[in-house]
């Protein structure tokens, strides 16, 4: 591994990516995506008391499949999610019985895994790592906001929590044919954003940092991918992300070529306002849609730019502003960076 510029890890040997799972909840079973889903729940329960067991249960799902198609148990579990204390991969971790890093960088959770299990494996300090992030409508909703029940008028600048969980196992030796070549580790931005109900706004900036510092330190532009993918900026945050990459770093990115996983998980005609968002959004999206692109060959080389808004409704109610972070994993078809 070379640590290219400040931010970037460059492999010698990239890892790969064994398998990919996505579990969804009912929402996303309407959506666009929903073919590439593992499996879909006709409900918010899944058969659990709490919303917060849900979404644990989205979560081992994802993780028990992600192990069953790598057809390997992995030395090392790496996790994530929106509760406090990130209890849902706590859990998860409890019943999976493996040594686990919980992690929280928000909706950049999956990215953030996705690094370190990259890094674990071509160091040789594993051999198969395995990575997931989950999010719930209902939790988060219920965390950062109002719970649902109680009817609160939403923003118009609002997302959508998505109800889902992504896992993958990373390591050497597997037949998908989808590898790692390089990561971009993400910085602080804050612009200064308080609200909440935006946060495709307050990550936006971040998001730009990232794939600058990324497109600069592997000496790329944007034609070299065919897609460069962020995660839950929505309607409003990718705007603000396609004018900044301009102003910001002289990179011109055409629409067509940058996806927001938060916009496309669903159909614009669902209740979805500006868009998906959440830990389980990007995880989903990758492990599913972007990977499943990959290995057919529709896809040679995707740049996922996960977001994160850092913030706690404690550091809300006393007027913090939302900082926000993004890491950026390449993936490729084939092992040449």
């Amino acid at each position: 591994m070379q640590l290219k510029g400040k931010q970037t890890w460059v492999f010698d040997q990239p890892p790969m990516l064994l398998s990919g799972a996505a579990i969804g909840g009912p929402e996303e079973a309407k959506g666009a995506l929903k073919n590439s889903f593992d499996l879909l729940y006709d409900n918010q329960w899944v058969g659990k008391e709490s919303f917060e067991k849900a979404e644990q249960k989205l979560q081992e799902d994802a993780a028990y499949l992600a192990i069953k198609k790598a057809g390997k148990k992995p030395d090392f579990f790496i996790a994530g999610d929106l509760q406090n204390q990130i209890v849902a991969s706590n859990y998860t971790a409890r019943t999976l019985d493996i040594p686990f890093f919980g992690l929280f960088a928000a909706c950049a959770t999956t990215m953030e895994a996705l690094s370190l299990a990259a890094l674990m494996v071509n160091s040789r300090a594993a051999s198969r790592v395995l990575v997931a992030a989950s999010s719930h409508m209902n939790s988060a909703e219920k965390e950062f906001r109002y719970p649902n029940e109680y009817g609160i008028q939403k923003a118009p600048t609002c997302q959508r929590t998505v109800t889902a969980a992504g896992a993958a196992m990373v390591g050497y030796g597997g037949d998908t044919d989808v590898f790692i070549p390089s990561v971009t580790i993400g910085r602080v931005v804050d612009m200064g954003i308080t609200d909440p109900t935006d946060l495709g706004s307050a990550m936006a900036p971040a998001v730009v940092d990232t794939i600058c510092a990324h497109l600069r330190e592997t000496k790329s532009k944007p034609e070299d991918y065919d897609m460069i993918v962020t995660g839950d900026l929505g309607q409003i945050g990718q705007r603000i992300a396609l004018d900044m990459l301009k102003e910001k770093g002289n990179y011109t990115i055409e629409p067509s070529k940058f996806m927001d996983c938060g916009l496309k998980i669903y159909h614009a005609d669902q209740d979805a306002f500006c868009g998906g968002s959440g830990a389980g959004c990007v995880a989903s999206v990758t492990f599913g849609y972007i990977y499943n692109n990959i290995r057919s060959g529709i896809w040679q080389k995707v740049l996922v730019a996960a977001s994160g808004a850092l913030f706690s409704p404690l550091t809300y109610q006393q007027k913090e502003s939302i900082a926000g972070i993004s890491h950026a994993v390449c993936l490729q078809k084939g092992g040449n960076a």
